[in-house]
């Protein structure tokens, strides 16, 4: 049996710290301007990857794109009123969160 190389290992990591949490939880690190956003359409993991590796070429794409994005005070407000449950992951300082598909 190989064993799982580093990377590997942190996207399994990165995978079993993947959760399903409420906006209202978040809300404390919100006001600390700590959590990202992550468009429905892009990979959760890729992303966490790339901030643990401190991928800024790629970041700077995805933030260009709007694939990671910052949360809008409107999106807040919207998923506070509607206590919306997303995909949540730590990757010091940040929260990424994303919404479930549907």
């Amino acid at each position: 049996m190989t064993q799982p190389t580093d990377k590997q290992a942190l996207i399994a990591r990165l995978n079993s710290e993947t959760a399903k949490i409420s906006w209202l939880e978040l809300q404390k690190h919100y006001a600390s301007g700590n959590v990202l956003g992550v468009a429905p359409t892009a990979d959760l993991i890729k992303v966490a990857v790339a901030l643990n590796e401190d991928n800024t070429a790629q970041i700077q794409t995805w933030l260009s794109d709007k694939s990671v994005f910052e949360i809008a005070d409107q999106q807040a407000m919207d998923w506070y009123e509607n206590q919306t449950i997303l995909w949540a992951l730590v990757i010091p300082p940040f929260v990424l969160v994303q919404e479930p598909s549907t």
